[in-house]
């Protein structure tokens, strides 16, 4: 009896063993008949409602499986959806052979599925050798954009984008300027900003702000991670945000996009782009011309942004891909206005002879490498050869007399104005180095993952600051006034060094923690000459003194960061995490020197951190949302105040705490109605920002206490749209309460004040949005009326170029375009 026992108990725990142990599922998503990858498919497990996303080279890992019969579905844009039923009684590999969709799949269709898959997206908590895992990630799909795309309308653009804080001053969209959660939006400079995972600001550290952006028509989406992306991808406060550039489908071998709008104030926009593939080759390439008049007097541009990539596919283990990027932008830029001078006229420019010119050269190689089926590694090599000019005058746009003061002063003989304009010309040369690591491993039968990388940051910057031609055109040259009193010529040597880490580790298939290191080495060095001018009363010349300067300021420090992961179901994802952050200053903020402020020349590095907690997913086919709580405590901030000598300084202010909510949530309404609706759609997004600052601690007067600049209280999007077949109609609603622009929450200065447009609120605003599309066979005409009701508003008030004081946001623009594509 004792030994039936003893076997039926052996039986019956080799059973139970079998019951309750746990497989892993691996294998590759791909391309039936040419087994090349598909990445960022989704598998869908049925039983435990997971999305596990495919890798850049197709492969997948699904773990913590049970014993059993299991069903998978597979879906990938443009390809087909497939579901499949595995049995799983030990570590399984299964490939998935997508088929592409049929051509003559309409567009409206294409996207419907688009829709219904992701609703909020987010990004895979690996892709190829990149850790996404416990941070707060968004991702904008390019494709399902309401509005004015072609102008770079970034407004509607990342509506859906919780929190950001927009400039809406920028003619064409030129610029992007977004910041968030009290950060300067003032070219993204607070933001790591990559076009196809390379850096493509002035300077990453030295000099973070964006003169290029990449056309709205040539990306398939925007990635965006808040600030606990400091430890991978650099230690700005922002976060990153990364444009990706559209690649051929691996379905189709030739693939031709066209999109030409026209718009108010005589704007031409006209993007072309081709792809191509054969066999292992694959090529990209676009042209994008822009040219108007702009909403105000004085403000026409023109653009040529040029992109080509090459990529080859040398074996199914390794990729390596070659980019290169011209971008030539040249402006005339209307400057600010005072508050009286807005209200009279918004449109109205006191500046005839400011000229603004970019021009950017990027070239990047990536090396992507499959070492084994558990362990990866990436290179990445990236150049720029870039520069920025202005000329124009800059002085504050004061009324005397109820007559504005304007650069057109009294000319002489020849007709030149007997003023020089002031000339500030950039120089950027830098090159980056990335190395990464990323190998999956078992810590008993969990699996984890580890990240490890470096990278090699070098820069020469050069900035030349003095008298500009006295004439109207686009003259950059220098001439000779050697009693000019803004004359330097510097340059800024930069070396950055990086070491970090990061580790998923997966506690049960739901629950992970991701702790991360960034070990940091900046060397800063500055070396130049400069002149003081000094004036007597009459503003006579009586002294010039030339001097030199020559600095050089090592730093190292180490950020750490830890992330919490739970994914319940596709209908609960919850994340948290704090991480380090750091915003280097170089001595480039010290001498370009400015009219309207003047900097503290012991101004320091700024530090702190940033937290989230938050949770996101979706219910069924019809409801998206995304919520969360954020933290910033900002440590030495830079900003602008008025010093005791009554002069406006930048300098370091003191320590801030930023704490609020976010959140966004879309509801479809006609899949609630009817999930299987085709023909009509309806749908609608509510997208909500409420943030509190407060200045805990400074030594300036009458700063502790005040609200943080560029931080609306309440900062709301809201939008419906409604779609029958192949038309579809949406409408747009953006609310920013006031916010301040200096640190002293100081109100608008008095008319005839010297300061007058440059300090003052941000008053509230509201603007509506209408946007209509229709698709016919290879063919989408896009029609729609930006600032509907014509409102006067203003985003910013410009402390140096273009020009110090408000600068005015268009007011009511049309616009129309015919977009085609064929494959």
């Amino acid at each position: 009896m004792t030994k039936r026992i003893i076997s039926i108990s052996i039986i019956l725990f080799l059973a139970l063993s079998q019951l309750l142990a746990q497989y892993t599922l691996t294998g590759r998503i791909l391309l039936e008949e040419e087994n090349t990858p598909i990445a960022a498919s989704e598998i869908y497990h049925h039983s435990s409602q997971r999305i596990v996303l495919s890798e850049e080279d197709g492969s997948f890992i699904i773990s913590n499986l049970s014993s059993g019969t299991h069903q998978f579905s597979v879906f990938s844009t443009d390809y087909s959806i497939l579901t499949d039923t595995i049995v799983i009684s030990e570590n399984t590999t299964r490939d998935f052979y997508l088929t592409p969709l049929s051509f003559t799949l309409s567009s409206l269709e294409l996207i419907a599925k688009k829709k219904e898959l992701f609703g909020i997206k987010q990004l895979a908590d690996i892709q190829g050798t990149s850790v996404y895992a416990g941070k707060k990630s968004e991702v904008i799909l390019l494709d399902l954009v309401k509005g004015d795309v072609a102008n770079n309308n970034s407004r509607q653009i990342y509506a859906q984008v919780a929190g950001l804080n927009i400039y809406e001053g920028s003619s064409g969209g030129l610029q992007l300027n977004i910041g968030g959660r009290g950060l300067d939006p003032n070219r993204t400079s607070n933001f790591n900003t990559r076009q196809n995972g390379y850096d493509i600001s002035a300077d990453v550290l030295g000099y973070p702000e964006n003169y290029y952006t990449p056309p709205s028509e040539s990306l398939s989406e925007i990635r965006i991670l808040r600030g606990a992306s400091s430890l991978q991808y650099g230690t700005q406060f922002g976060g990153l945000i990364d444009f990706r550039i559209r690649k051929i489908p691996v379905s189709r071998k030739l693939q031709l996009r066209s999109q030409q709008t026209y718009s108010s104030y005589n704007t031409f926009n006209s993007y072309n782009s081709i792809g191509l593939t054969e066999n292992k080759l694959s090529v990209d390439g676009f042209y994008n011309y822009k040219s108007g008049d702009g909403y105000r007097d004085n403000s026409g541009y023109t653009v040529h942004n040029v992109f080509a990539a090459v990529r080859y596919r040398l074996s199914d283990k390794t990729q390596i891909s070659a980019e290169y990027t011209f971008y030539d932008n040249l402006a005339k830029q209307a400057g600010g206005l005072t508050d009286a001078q807005f209200l009279e006229d918004p449109r109205q420019s006191t500046r005839t002879r400011n000229w603004f010119a970019v021009n950017w050269k990027l070239f990047n190689v990536q090396l992507s490498h499959q070492l084994n089926s558990s362990s990866e590694l990436s290179l990445n090599l990236s150049r720029l050869d870039a520069s920025r000019k202005s000329v124009g005058y800059r002085g504050n746009p004061i009324t005397l007399n109820q007559n504005p003061i304007t650069e057109l002063d009294e000319q002489n003989s020849s007709g030149e104005y007997i003023s020089a304009r002031d000339l500030i010309d950039g120089r950027f040369k830098n090159y980056s180095a990335e190395l990464k690591y990323l190998n999956r491993y078992q810590i008993k039968d969990k699996n984890s993952v580890f990240l490890i990388g470096s990278k090699y940051y070098r820069s020469n910057n050069t900035a030349i600051q003095g008298p500009g031609s006295r004439g109207t055109d686009a003259d950059f040259n220098l001439i000779d006034e050697p009693d000019y009193p803004n004359q330097s010529d510097f340059s800024f040597p930069n070396t950055n060094l990086a070491l970090f880490a990061e580790n998923i580790i997966y506690l049960s298939d739901r629950l992970s923690l991701i702790p991360g290191l960034r070990l940091e080495h900046i060397r800063t060095e500055a070396d130049g000459i400069y002149n003081q001018v000094v004036f007597d009363n009459a503003q006579n010349p009586i002294a010039n003194i030339l001097l030199t300067e020559e600095k050089n300021l090592p730093r190292n420090f180490l950020l750490a960061g830890l992330g919490l992961q739970y994914k319940k179901s596709p209908a609960l994802n919850l994340v948290a995490n704090i991480s380090q952050n750091y915003r280097s200053i170089t001595f480039s903020d010290i001498r370009i020197v400015s009219p309207t402020f003047i900097v503290d020349p012991d101004i320091r590095d700024e530090k702190g951190f940033t937290a989230d907690i938050g949770m996101k997913g979706r219910l069924d086919k019809y409801l998206s949302y995304d919520l969360t709580a954020f933290s910033i405590l900002y440590d030495d901030r830079i900003g602008i105040i008025l010093n005791d000598r009554a002069n406006r300084e930048r300098k370091n202010i003191g320590r801030a705490l930023i704490s609020g909510t976010e959140s966004l949530v879309i509801f479809n309404l006609s899949k609630f109605l009817n999930p299987d609706a085709i023909d009509f759609s309806s749908s609608f997004f509510v997208n909500s920002a409420f943030t509190y600052s407060r200045y805990l601690a400074s030594s300036e007067n009458n700063v502790q206490g005040r609200k943080v600049e560029f931080i609306p209280a309440v900062n709301l999007k809201a939008g419906v749209s409604i779609g029958y077949k192949s038309a579809e109609l949406s409408y747009q609603y953006t609310y920013l309460s006031e916010q301040y622009t200096d640190a002293q929450n100081s109100e608008a200065a008095a008319d005839g004040d010297s300061r007058s447009g440059t300090v003052g609120p941000i008053p509230s605003y509201s603007v509506s949005d209408l946007s209509l599309s229709y698709r016919f066979k290879k063919f989408t005409l896009k029609s729609g009326i930006n600032n509907l009701l014509d409102r006067a508003y203003f985003t910013r008030r410009a402390t140096g170029y273009p020009g110090p004081g408000i600068i005015p946001s268009d007011g009511r623009t049309f616009y129309f375009g015919v977009a085609w594509v064929f494959e």
